[in-house]
């Protein structure tokens, strides 16, 4: 992918980032997105709703069905990538190894990827690479859906993803790694080729399960 568009995802993430810091007052992590205000219509008081991951459908590299309640009750890293990736990719999945090796032994915390090259990055193919990297389903699923799904679904995790002819690889698409917790809320963005954002989503990570527990 282009430079300017790996950039470009940075500074919109953290546009977001900045809709909801100014509303963390209690030392947590902040819930990234523009809140909304509703009136309860049974008693009438005004409640604050967060932006939240939408429900999925997906299949894994086992063939298994991944939705939002296979991550029922634990928080999950999320990321978009392809595995014919000439650029970003091979490092992001670098840094989330780290962090599946780092939570490796945590029910609490799943992963997710997802493929934006749905016709390349067929089943079998997403299994072997799974293995060639060590790690299983249960822990780490990656997932594919039509494209169109999926580009949909990375504009709710505030990431980019689209075909590109002009780029690399033929895709263009942002490298965040995106930290959801349980209620399905995005609680970070962190740039997946920097090994010092990394160490930053793991402390991130038991932040969070501390907050959840």
């Amino acid at each position: 992918m282009k430079r300017k568009d790996l950039l470009k995802g940075i500074v919109v993430c953290l546009a977001v980032i900045g809709l909801s810091a100014c509303n963390n007052q209690s030392g947590q992590l902040p819930i990234l997105g523009e809140r909304t205000l509703t009136t309860n219509p049974v008693t009438g008081k005004r409640d604050t709703v967060y932006p939240s991951i939408p429900t999925f459908h997906l299949t894994d590299q086992d063939s298994a069905h991944v939705t939002g309640d296979s991550f029922s009750g634990r928080v999950y890293v999320a990321d978009f990538i392809f595995l014919s990736c000439p650029t970003i990719c091979p490092k992001m999945t670098r840094e989330m190894l780290k962090v599946y090796h780092a939570f490796e032994n945590d029910d609490h915390v799943g992963f997710l990827s997802h493929t934006i090259d749905p016709e390349y990055d067929t089943i079998p193919r997403l299994k072997q690479f799974a293995t060639s990297i060590g790690v299983s389903s249960p822990k780490w699923h990656f997932v594919t859906a039509p494209a169109d799904t999926i580009y949909k679904l990375a504009a709710s995790y505030y990431a980019t993803a689209y075909p590109d002819s002009t780029a690399e690889g033929g895709f263009t698409h942002s490298g965040g790694l995106l930290l959801v917790d349980k209620y399905k809320h995005i609680r970070g963005v962190y740039d997946g080729t920097d090994s010092v954002e990394t160490k930053r989503l793991i402390k991130d990570i038991s932040k969070l399960l501390t907050e959840s527990r």
